[in-house]
């Protein structure tokens, strides 16, 4: 049998290209925060950067196409110049975070025929949050012609033993030093280590083939027994990893099945950690409203809480959150909801409200002091919402397929996974 997590050929930057410089945050993050984007911007100016290979958000509404080109001109150019050195195997990488924990992870292919983001299924690998299929044709654009690709994805084992990723650190004085270094703008500091010996990536597979097993499935998910195994699913970069499958299945059709096993874009290049490892922080991802007054908003979700039978309740309520105006914070308190979380009572509320009211739009925002400052600036109103624990993750993805959009992020804004490693794909 197959591991859905496997070796590949990993391509880096020639030795003289510092971390700082390289290193490029999540394009989904600071999508309201331009000024974010254009500092960065500065900072690396016409210097070889993962920069200039991503579409950072942001600029979605701006002169996509021209910039797509120009992102799929500059990764030939780097191919060429930039990307010399290689790895083949895995990269095993520790990165500091701001509270002086260490984040310890392992980048390599992840097959795209063990996962699928369709609703419902019951894939190998799965997504922890339902796919906004709207969100996958702007990736598709730079996906599909580009001749490389950077993850920014991270994907989560469930592995108490730590049997994995741990185990692979442990040998580390082994390994040869890839890089070392500070990502630019706050992002911490990242550390990386080959993993190319036969043994150690057998031990990776081997460990990967036993997580993803029917016997582990069902020893560790008693009451899911015979249900099929769910060895990993998406903790960041749901739509990246959504947009390389959807890709895989244009290529699919104009191939015969007997090149689909080793062709490049059947692979999607992802860091994988334990969702164990106390580096692991699992945050709520919050909500600003731009163009709605908060006076619109609470008349709204008044008539929508009367609608779902939901009680305002701040005494012994199901769920708490916060409103955030200008001015002050609200707490709110509800009962009688039907949801099993409060990210789906906002969910539900604001597909309605936006619905009534074409003008406004919500954003998906991580970080309560950002959500403030986004408030300050804009007069938006700002949804607050309540923690998310890690440790229902898995049971909730088994029990109840996926969690609704933009229920958690792994840790703080500036600590998502940034590009480093890249490979190519067609």
């Amino acid at each position: 049998m197959k591991s859905c997590f496997c070796a590949t050929e990993i391509l880096l930057p020639s030795q003289d290209i510092p971390v700082s410089q390289w290193g490029c945050l999540a394009c989904d993050q600071f999508t309201s925060q331009p000024a974010y984007w254009e500092q960065m911007a500065s900072q690396i100016a016409n210097r070889p950067s993962a920069l200039h290979i991503i579409l950072p958000e942001v600029y979605l509404e701006q002169n996509v196409d021209e910039r797509i080109q120009k992102i799929h001109q500059t990764m030939y150019e780097y191919q060429q110049n930039v990307l010399t050195r290689k790895v083949n195997g895995f990269v095993y990488v520790e990165r500091t975070l701001q509270d002086g924990s260490i984040r310890q992870g392992l980048v390599g292919a992840v097959d795209l025929e063990a996962y699928s983001y369709e609703q419902g299924a019951d894939a190998l690998i799965r997504p922890t949050e339902k796919t906004v299929l709207e969100r996958i044709p702007p990736r598709m654009a730079v996906r599909k012609n580009a001749p490389l690709e950077s993850p920014h994805i991270m994907m989560l084992v469930n592995d108490p033993e730590k049997t994995l990723i741990e185990a692979i650190a442990a040998q580390k004085q082994q390994m040869h030093l890839l890089y070392q270094g500070s990502f630019a703008m706050g992002s911490g500091e990242v550390t990386g280590w080959a993993v190319e010996s036969p043994q150690l990536i057998a031990q990776i597979e081997q460990a990967m083939l036993r997580l993803c097993s029917q016997q582990e499935f069902d020893k560790r998910y008693p009451a899911y027994a015979g249900r099929s195994p769910l060895g990993m699913v998406v903790g960041d970069g749901n739509h990246s990893l959504a947009t390389a499958k959807a890709c895989w299945e244009d290529v699919k059709r104009t191939l015969p099945e007997s090149e689909w096993e080793h062709h490049p874009a059947r692979y999607c290049l992802a860091e994988v950690c334990n969702l164990h490892s106390p580096a692991i922080q699992v945050e709520p991802i919050h909500r600003v409203v731009f163009g709605a007054t908060p006076i619109s908003l609470m008349l709204a979700s008044t008539a929508y809480y009367d609608q779902e039978g939901i009680v305002l309740d701040n005494t012994t309520p199901q769920y708490v959150f916060e409103i955030v105006t200008r001015n002050r914070k609200t707490t709110i308190g509800l009962r009688c909801c039907k949801e099993p979380l409060a990210v789906g009572v906002i969910e539900n509320f604001l597909a309605q409200f936006t619905a009534q009211y074409p003008n406004a739009k919500v954003d998906y925002i991580h970080g309560e002091d950002a959500v403030e400052e986004l408030v300050c600036q804009n007069n938006a109103v700002g949804i607050i919402l309540p923690q998310f624990y890690k440790s229902d993750l898995f049971k909730g993805v088994i029990a109840g397929g996926v969690l609704p959009k933009k229920t958690f992020s792994i840790g703080k804004a500036k600590e998502k996974r940034c590009y480093f490693e890249c490979r190519a794909i067609r």
